[in-house]
């Protein structure tokens, strides 16, 4: 199956969901009037695009018709995907890996396949021809390190680990000094999904910060976001909170292939202007894949 198919494929109930709203506005010849506007910011609304975004791109697709004069319903069609491609592009969609090793910290609550995407992301980069290490900084939840453990062992990567309860710091400077002694590139950090309140997470994600600059000046550090794509609008008030606290510099959005909240992926895209870098579309190894925006609205629209 090519990218563009499969992506279809994970998007089908999005797609299928904003067939029966967004697709039923442009469905029939008719006057692109107040009417019509009305009807689609409401159908993209409904489509999990959240209001502020929907708002704001009817109001740009009213400009560009003006400008272009636009008539028919079809080139309306365009002129919206191409709105929405732009709104998608916030910034480089593929991660920073231009120091060796490079760091990326993998944030998020439990239960939204952070460390599945950390595995996921561990198999595409060893398929490049990458060396990878994991590290095992989430140390709060029980069993963290045996499931990143066993997610190490399928991608045939290594993997730094310290007993439950151990500072995640202390085990961010084991994995550190591991990986300049393994030349390794990558070093994909797992975090604490939930702690007793925001200023712990906040306090135990800057130490951990702190660490890295200091053992490692200058390398390249992504904070990468795992949103599940079933939460829908949850999911962006999720992702205002870890901005303000975390410092997010990248997105993935999982399980985009089980629901039909797919929109979602625009309205966080535009609402935080951080780029989203990585979707999963699937349960397999290789369905967590980069983003394109372009593709991805295709597939939606």
């Amino acid at each position: 199956m090519g990218f563009f198919d499969k992506i279809k494929n994970g998007l089908k109930k999005t797609r299928e969901a904003m067939a029966n709203t967004i697709g039923s506005v442009f469905s029939v010849f008719r006057p692109v009037d107040e009417e019509f506007y009305e009807e689609l910011e409401e159908s993209m609304i409904l489509g999990d695009l959240g209001v502020e975004t929907s708002c704001k791109a009817v109001e740009l697709l009213r400009q560009r018709v003006k400008e272009r004069k636009l008539k028919d319903t079809e080139e309306v069609k365009a002129a919206l995907k191409e709105i929405l491609v732009e709104m998608l592009c916030v910034g480089d969609t593929e991660l920073r890996m231009g120091t060796r090793p490079s760091v990326v910290l993998v944030i998020g609550v439990n239960g939204v396949g952070k460390t599945t995407t950390i595995g996921k992301l561990a198999h595409n980069f060893k398929e490049k021809g990458k060396n990878v290490l994991l590290c095992a900084a989430d140390t709060f939840r029980a069993a963290a390190a045996d499931q990143l453990e066993i997610w190490a062992n399928r991608a045939g990567v290594q993997i730094v680990r310290q007993h439950e309860g151990a500072d995640p710091a202390a085990v961010v400077y084991d994995a550190i000094q591991a990986a300049k002694a393994r030349g390794t590139d990558l070093i994909l950090c797992d975090t604490a999904g939930r702690l007793h309140n925001k200023a712990n997470l906040m306090n135990e994600l800057h130490k951990i910060s702190r660490v890295i600059d200091r053992e490692l000046p200058g390398a390249d550090k992504e904070v990468l976001l795992v949103l599940d794509g079933t939460t829908g609008q949850n999911g962006l008030i999720q992702a205002r909170e870890f901005k303000s606290i975390a410092g997010v510099t990248a997105i993935a959005l999982t399980k985009l292939d089980g629901t039909a909240k797919g929109g979602i992926v625009i309205a966080v895209a535009d609402a935080l202007q951080i780029p989203v870098k990585y979707i999963g579309v699937g349960e397999q190894m290789d369905d967590l894949m980069p983003f394109d925006a372009k593709s991805f609205v295709d597939a939606l629209i």
